[in-house]
């Protein structure tokens, strides 16, 4: 863990080892939010990573209303 500075326009310096080992490049888009009093920063991830994870869910009939339909 590294310490960094807070510029006057609010901007911060990712320090070039954590740059290196999440392989961050120039121009990419950061999610940036406040959790527990932190500050949390992650990268976007494919929506293939999705897959898989509403595996074995029990689904019932009356989750989806099909009366709404013509």
């Amino acid at each position: 863990m590294k310490p960094v500075t807070v510029s006057p326009k609010f901007q911060i310096v990712i320090p070039q080892e954590v740059r290196v080992r999440l392989k961050l490049r120039p121009g990419q888009k950061l999610f940036v939010w406040a959790y527990k009093g932190t500050i949390r920063v992650e990268s976007p991830r494919p929506i293939s990573d999705l897959r898989g994870t509403a595996k074995g869910m029990k689904w019932k009939d009356d989750y989806r209303d099909r009366n709404d339909r013509y």
